[in-house]
């Protein structure tokens, strides 16, 4: 299973990757600068202008190994897949859901309970760790506010009720976002959360972990035979993945959000990491795009209490293990689709 956990990230500009041999070669101006065995790699994952061979694009093709291409600044572009796989039962199971109004609405509350849940407990952490009694305080009080909203979901009915649950607990948790920065609040600082573009280094940060998240997964759920585009939480849009969007948001805290705050306070990223562009918008530069994917490879080894598996598993395989979950619900092998919670 740690195989799933190996993606090769290709960030260098112009780089070209091709097979030889079953290996992976990857040359910069006829240069090379890595190779990799073909077996140890689970998906490729490149940004800006790098070139793939039809060879190599087609052997992972094949493999069913995916292929996603980012914009120079991390934006997802396209996703190389091979023919669909998995159980056609499955996806009929997920579309049936889809279409039972109450079966939908219950596994997005449940979704939704899961990232309140984290949510709560990332704030309830930096609470702890604060020494400033006033800003302990107003985090906590965040951390009730969210409670609260987390007590209500049983009672909700509509989607858009939980949706608009949802916009009222993020407003919140990133309210006191920046209580939870302990490093240059001068060069981290945030009003708020940002997007298309980021207008600061903490929202380009986030958003670039944010795409590395839902490329992992978008993977886990073709694993197991779903369609990340029909999802629960998340409204159907051609082209959207509904489902890898959901799957995300009990994540983003434990996986995206705590590790830029590390990387905020332990001081592993600075001001020269981030390009700032006409007109405000902010994107991570080549050097902090790689300080990131380190640090987020490394933290997906790191091994956290999975409640319903009943032991510790590496973090990166917990969307594996969501996405399995999910399908064993679809399938009426469980009776509700448990998120995964944070100890």
């Amino acid at each position: 299973m740690r195989e799933l956990l190996n993606t090769l990230y290709v960030t260098t500009p112009y780089a070209y990757l091709h097979l030889e041999n079953d290996t992976v070669r990857v040359e910069v101006d006829r240069e090379l600068k890595l190779r990799a065995p073909l077996m140890h790699i689970g998906s490729i994952v490149v940004f800006g202008d790098t070139l793939i061979s039809p060879a190599l694009i087609a052997r992972c093709a094949e493999d069913k190994r995916s292929i996603v291409f980012l914009s120079h600044n991390g934006r997802f572009v396209a996703r190389v897949e091979g023919p669909v796989g998995g159980n056609v039962l499955l996806r009929r199971a997920q579309h049936l859901a889809l279409s039972d109004y109450d079966r939908r609405l219950s596994i997005a509350r449940n979704i939704l309970a899961g990232k309140l849940r984290n949510s709560r407990h990332v704030i309830l952490r930096a609470a702890r760790d604060t020494p400033d009694a006033d800003e302990s305080r107003r985090l906590r009080e965040a951390a009730s506010w969210i409670d609260d909203i987390l007590r209500r979901l049983p009672e909700r009915v509509d989607l858009d009720m939980l949706r608009g649950d949802e916009g009222e607990a993020g407003r919140e948790y990133f309210s006191v976002f920046p209580m939870m920065i302990r490093g240059d609040r001068t060069t981290f600082g945030m009003a708020g959360r940002s997007r298309r573009p980021p207008l600061d280094r903490t929202n380009a940060l986030l958003s670039f972990l944010y795409t590395l998240l839902r490329a992992d997964c978008n993977a886990a759920l073709e694993g197991v035979g779903l369609d990340p585009q029909v999802g629960f939480l998340h409204a159907l849009r051609p082209g959207r993945p509904a489902l890898a969007l959901d799957l995300m948001e009990e994540l983003r805290p434990i996986l995206a959000d705590r590790l830029a705050l590390t990387l905020i306070n332990l001081k592993q990223l600075q001001a020269d990491d981030f390009d700032v562009h006409d007109g405000g918008a902010v994107y991570l530069n080549d050097r902090g795009r790689k300080t990131v994917i380190v640090a987020y490879q490394k933290r997906k080894e790191d091994e956290v209490d999975h409640r319903v598996v009943g032991k510790k598993v590496p973090l990166g395989l917990v969307p594996h293990l969501q996405a399995r979950l999910l399908a064993r619900h679809l399938r009426d092998d469980l009776r509700h689709y448990l998120p995964f919670l944070m100890r």
